[in-house]
C-alpha cells in the first residue's frame, strides 16, 4: 500500500512520478501523518491540508537549488517527510528530535526558521534580493496561509514587493482558517475571490480563442490595455494586482495536475506572482475536516475517537475563560480581546455570551494592544489575552500606548514559562524581563489555578496596567489553598522556616513546595515564599530577610537575565546583603523543544534541582 511513499529516498525522486502517482502518495502521506501525529502529538490540520499543495512544489520546483519559506511552519511537515526526516517522525517535537518548525540547522532544505506568522514574504524577499546582486539564480517561493496574510508585517511585505518588482513567487495557501476562523478585511476579501473565479477562466479562454485567429494576436495585446477594466468589473478591488503583483487563481489546492502548470507559467512571469490556491484544512481525517480548529495542534489522541488520551482537570485557560464572564456579567464595561486565538486563550465561552463585547483582530497583536488603549481611554475595562511569546510582538504599543499613558489595560499573558514541544519560538520565558522593565506596568501571577479568578478581580479595580502571567496546562499539586487577600506589592508566606528563604512565583511555587518535602527529610526547615506581585516587590519582607541574615533562593519559569531574580538582587544590594543569593531560572539561551517535565529536570527547575541548589547554598 505504502509502496510510493516507502521507496521516497531523495526529494528529487517525485519529479520521476505522474500525476496519478503523486495522487497515491499523497494519499500515503496522510495516513503517515494522522498515524504519526496522533501518538506524538502536533500540527495536523494544517499539515494535511497542505499535501497536495507541497508535493506540487516539489514537482514544479528544483528543491535543491530553490528556496521554500514556510510561514509560520505549520504546514511544513510533508516538506520535511519529502526532505529525508520520514524516518525521525517517532520522535517529532521531542527533546533532540525533529521540530514541529522549519529549521536551518536541522536541514539544508529549511531555508528560514519560523514559528510565529507573517514572516515569510519579508524573508523570501530578502533573499530574492540577496540573489539579485550577488548574480544567482533561483526561485524564491513563499507559502503563506491566508491566516498570516491578515498580519501587518504580511501586507507590509506585500506593499514592498508589489513597488518595486521584485522576481519571487507567493503561494497563497487558503483554508480559510489560521487557529480558528479567519476575521478581518483581509479574509472577507479573500472570500470575494473564491466566490469570484470568473475573471481568470474569462481571461484564458478569450485569450486562447484570439490566439488561434489569424489577427488574434494584435487584439490580444490591445485587450491587455483594458485588463484592468475588466478585473474591476468582476473581481472585487483586486488588491494584489493593484499593489503590483501578478494574480493567477483561485485555484484548487487538491488538484496536483492544475497546480504544477500554474507554477511551471508563474516561474515564467517577470516580476512578483502570487498564486492563490484553495486548500481543505484537515483534509483526509474526517474528523479534522470538520472540526479543523480542534485539529490544529494536538496532543496524542485515539484515532478512532479523536478525543485525547490525557488532558488537565483544571487547566489556567479555562479558569481564566471561566473568571472573565463572571466579571462581564456584573461589569458592561469589560470587553475582550484577542488575536486570533479565542479558543487557545479560554475566550470562546465569552464570545459566545458577549459577541458585541468580544473582539478578534487577527494575527494582528500590535494592533490589538493600540485598540485596548483606545478603549481604556474611552471608559471600558480591556483585557487582552494573549501567549506570552507572540505578546512580544507587540513591544513597542504596551510600552508606547498603554504604559506612557498608564491606561487600565489588562494582560492576561497565558502559555508563560515553557510550553515544551513547539520549542525556542514558542516558550514563554522572557515576558518578565521584558514587562518589568516598563515603568507603570504591575505584574502578577497565580501560584494555582484557584487564584486566577481573584487576580483577575483585583486588577479590574486598577486604573494602571496590569500583566497577569499564567503557565499553559493545569496545578501539579492540587488543593492549595488561594491567596486570602491580595494586597499591592505584599508576597505570601506560605511555610515559616529558618536559615533560608525560598522565593517563587507562580507555578514555580509548586515545584518550591515538593522541594521543601525532600529538605525536611535531609534537616533543613526553609521559609517557602510565594511572590505573587512580581512588580511591585515586597520590599518590607525583602528587608527583614536581610536583617535576619536569611540565605535566599529565587525561582522563576523565565529567563535569568532581567527577571525576577535579579530585581530581588537590585533591592537586596540597597540594603548591604551580605548573605548568600541564588537565581534559579534559565540561563543566557534559548529552550529548545522536549517535554516540560524533562526540560525543568534539565535547567535544574524541578523539586529536585530546587532542593540541590538549597544544599550547595546552605
Amino acid at each position: 500500500m505504502k509502496k510510493n511513499l516507502e521507496s521516497m529516498k531523495f526529494p528529487e525522486d517525485i519529479k520521476h512520478l505522474n500525476n496519478e502517482e503523486l495522487e497515491i502518495l499523497g494519499k500515503e502521506i496522510r495516513e503517515f501523518l494522522i498515524d504519526k501525529v496522533s501518538k506524538t502529538g502536533g500540527h495536523l490540520a494544517s499539515n494535511l491540508g497542505a499535501v497536495d499543495l507541497t508535493l506540487s512544489l516539489f514537482k514544479s520546483f528544483d528543491i535543491e537549488k530553490d528556496k521554500f519559506i514556510w510561514d509560520v511552519g505549520h504546514q511544513s511537515y510533508v516538506h520535511k517527510i519529502l526532505t529525508g526526516r520520514k524516518d525521525s517522525f517517532d520522535n517529532l517535537r521531542k527533546k533532540d528530535g525533529i521540530s514541529g518548525f522549519p529549521k536551518r540547522k536541522e536541514s539544508k532544505y529549511d531555508c528560514f526558521d519560523t514559528g510565529h506568522s507573517s514572516t515569510s514574504i519579508s524573508a523570501a524577499l530578502g533573499m530574492a534580493r540577496a540573489r539579485d546582486l550577488k548574480g544567482e539564480d533561483h526561485e524564491v517561493v513563499a507559502i503563506i496561509g491566508d491566516g498570516a496574510l491578515t498580519g501587518g508585517m504580511a501586507i507590509e511585505a506585500l506593499n514592498d514587493v508589489g513597488f518595486n518588482k521584485t522576481d519571487m513567487i507567493i503561494v497563497l495557501n487558503d483554508n480559510q482558517m489560521s487557529i480558528s476562523k479567519n476575521v478581518g478585511g483581509v479574509s472577507k476579501y479573500l472570500g470575494n475571490l473564491r466566490m469570484k473565479p470568473q475573471y481568470n477562466k474569462l481571461k484564458a479562454d478569450i485569450t486562447s480563442k484570439l490566439s488561434s485567429l489569424r489577427f488574434g494576436k494584435p487584439v490580444v495585446n490591445s485587450l491587455s490595455k483594458i485588463k484592468d477594466s475588466i478585473k474591476q468589473l468582476v473581481v472585487p478591488s483586486m488588491l494584489f494586482e493593484d499593489m503590483g503583483i501578478k494574480y493567477l487563481g483561485p485555484i484548487d489546492g487538491h488538484d496536483i495536475r492544475s497546480m504544477s502548470e500554474v507554477f511551471k507559467n508563474a516561474k515564467q512571469i517577470k516580476g512578483p506572482v502570487l498564486i492563490h490556491t484553495i486548500t481543505k484544512k484537515g483534509k483526509g481525517y474526517e474528523k479534522a475536516e470538520k472540526s479543523p480548529e480542534k485539529y490544529h495542534g494536538v496532543s496524542p489522541f485515539d484515532l478512532e475517537s479523536g478525543e485525547p488520551y490525557s488532558s488537565p482537570k483544571n487547566s489556567y485557560s479555562k479558569a481564566f475563560g471561566i473568571a472573565i464572564i463572571n466579571i462581564a456579567r456584573e461589569d458592561e464595561s469589560v470587553v475582550a480581546i484577542t488575536a486570533a486565538m479565542p479558543d487557545g486563550t479560554g475566550l470562546r465561552g465569552f464570545a459566545n455570551e458577549f459577541p458585541k463585547r468580544f473582539f478578534d483582530v487577527g494575527i494582528a497583536e500590535q494592533h490589538a494592544v493600540t485598540l485596548a488603549a483606545g478603549m481604556a481611554c474611552s471608559g471600558l475595562k480591556p483585557i487582552f489575552a494573549v501567549y506570552s511569546t507572540f505578546l512580544q510582538r507587540a513591544y513597542d504599543q504596551v510600552l508606547h500606548d498603554v504604559c506612557i499613558q498608564n491606561l487600565p489595560v489588562i494582560f492576561c499573558i497565558d502559555r508563560a514559562g515553557i510550553v515544551g514541544e513547539d520549542g525556542e519560538t514558542h516558550q514563554g520565558i522572557m515576558d518578565i524581563s521584558y514587562l518589568s522593565m516598563i515603568p507603570n506596568m504591575t505584574i502578577v501571577a497565580p501560584k494555582c489555578v484557584e487564584e486566577v479568578e481573584p487576580l483577575v478581580r483585583w486588577a479590574m479595580k486598577k486604573s494602571t496596567p496590569v500583566a497577569i502571567r499564567y503557565p499553559r496546562g493545569g496545578d501539579e499539586i492540587e488543593g492549595l489553598e488561594p491567596i486570602k487577600e491580595i494586597i499591592e506589592g505584599k508576597w505570601e508566606v506560605v511555610k515559616d522556616g529558618e536559615k533560608l528563604a525560598i522565593i517563587a512565583t507562580g507555578k514555580m511555587l509548586q515545584h518550591a513546595i515538593k522541594a521543601n518535602e525532600i529538605l525536611r527529610e535531609k534537616g533543613l526547615n526553609p521559609t517557602i515564599i510565594n511572590a505573587t506581585f512580581i512588580k511591585p516587590m515586597d520590599e518590607d519582607l525583602i528587608s527583614k530577610l536581610v536583617k535576619e541574615n536569611y540565605n535566599i533562593i529565587s525561582i522563576e519559569d523565565n529567563m535569568a537575565k532581567g527577571g525576577f531574580g535579579s530585581s530581588i538582587l537590585e533591592y537586596l544590594n540597597k540594603y548591604d546583603y551580605k548573605g548568600k543569593f541564588k537565581v534559579l531560572a534559565y540561563d543566557d539561551k534559548f529552550i529548545e523543544q522536549g517535554n516540560v517535565d524533562v526540560l525543568y529536570i534539565e535547567n535544574g527547575l524541578d523539586a529536585e534541582g530546587i532542593a540541590r541548589a538549597a544544599l550547595n547554598l546552605i
